[in-house]
């Protein structure tokens, strides 16, 4: 929601009268000085969207403001040439309404539009997120990064790097939404207060690593070369369910130089529908970008989302720092997932993360059963990972 400086106006009273917090509030308006406010200039209120509302016989604005539970001033700002004295019925009156409820739902096929639509939606209602696009698939979809808060922690989710399991992106847009919710509300999630990690976190999340792949699984083979070339690797089916891979075939979860050799020597040595690791590590786009943004945030600890099987994998090659054992031990008891420190698998995301910087790098498969998961496993799911989420921030 955007209001207009007017005369002694301070980012304080707009923190005051909208019962905001006022970190959010700058956040919100990287270009405004705090300190020099400028008649006329714009100010973005997050959690906020306007209403309209019909002038009726009998009202006045002290009535509106009261029934709902506003202060009668916000109406002066969204309404600057309104006349109190002159309220004419059928008049439009511009009311600033307190978001407090999910504006999203992750409870769908979560595909790359879904997404996109999602993310907007997100950022116009809560412009104290920064996005930033750290690369693009094979077809040219923006690979986005979301960053929320303001710590020295760097701490970082991720979901679909497989393309069958584009629910884990379902469910990180999920509990985003809830997050957003109780850090502009000043709520509790489960007992947390979630503002009091904003300064002390620095939330960094890519909720789809492949998006081509999710659309092929959930839409189809696109027309055109990547379509056909889809196509002939799955041996002319349209069944593409089973479909773990980029479009061109490449498992971006096998891409890593961690014992990459191994995978490659046991794995298909073209491309297929799931496991081929590439003909060398690191050759896929959404790879790479992956790689060079771990790289440049320096993850203090990383979690990438996956399905299925209820368990969390926490180790490589006896490289992960003691501290690894005791935040999965926390994830464990908040979800019951079975954690397994070492696993006969290479080449992963995780295992790369861990390999180079020796700090806390975790897989976590969500959810039972085959992949794709259904979404009458959505809520099951949501509420498992929601103690994962919660407990990266504190651990």
């Amino acid at each position: 929601m955007d209001v207009q400086v007017r005369k002694g106006d301070t980012l304080w009273y707009y923190s005051h009268v909208f019962n905001v917090p006022l970190r959010l509030i700058i956040d919100s308006n990287p270009s405004v000085s705090p300190e020099g406010l400028s008649v006329g200039q714009t100010v973005k209120i997050p959690g906020y969207s306007v209403s309209a509302y019909s002038i009726k016989p009998g009202d006045t604005l002290w009535a509106v403001a009261n029934n709902r539970r506003i202060s009668i001033d916000t109406l002066f700002l969204l309404n600057p040439d309104i006349n109190p004295n002159n309220l004419q019925i059928g008049q439009t009156l511009h009311v600033p309404l307190r978001v407090t409820y999910r504006i999203i739902s992750g409870n769908q096929n979560y595909d790359f539009q879904t997404l996109s639509s999602h993310l907007n939606q997100l950022y116009e209602l809560y412009p104290f997120i920064r996005k930033e696009m750290i690369g693009s698939s094979v077809m040219g979809k923006p690979l986005e990064e979301l960053q929320i808060g303001r710590g020295s922690k760097f701490i970082h989710w991720d979901g679909s790097f497989h393309a069958n399991e584009w629910i884990t992106t379902a469910i990180i847009m999920h509990f985003l939404n809830d997050f957003l919710l109780a850090l502009t509300n000043q709520e509790t999630i489960r007992g947390l207060s979630i503002y009091s990690f904003y300064d002390q976190v620095t939330l960094s999340v890519v909720p789809m690593v492949d998006p081509d792949g999710v659309d092929l699984v959930l839409n189809g083979p696109p027309a055109g070369p990547f379509g056909e070339e889809a196509l002939r690797i799955n041996r002319g089916s349209e069944d593409f369910s089973g479909w773990k891979a980029n479009i061109r075939g490449v498992d971006l979860n096998n891409q890593y130089p961690a014992k990459w050799d191994v995978e490659a020597a046991r794995k298909p040595n073209e491309p297929s529908f799931r496991d081929f690791p590439g003909y060398e590590p690191l050759t896929e786009p959404e790879a790479v970008a992956m790689a060079e943004l771990a790289g440049n945030r320096q993850f203090e600890k990383l979690l990438a989302f996956h399905t299925q099987g209820e368990v969390i994998y926490w180790g490589y090659e006896d490289l992960e720092p003691p501290r690894a054992q005791t935040i999965v031990s926390e994830f464990s008891r908040v979800s019951g997932y079975e954690p397994i420190r070492y696993v006969d698998s290479y080449a992963g995301y995780k295992d790369w993360f861990i390999m180079v910087w020796r700090r806390p790098g975790f897989t976590v498969e969500l959810g039972s059963g085959l992949n794709p998961l259904p979404l009458s496993q959505f809520d099951e799911i949501y509420q498992e990972s929601l103690g994962i989420f919660l407990a990266s921030l504190y651990m």
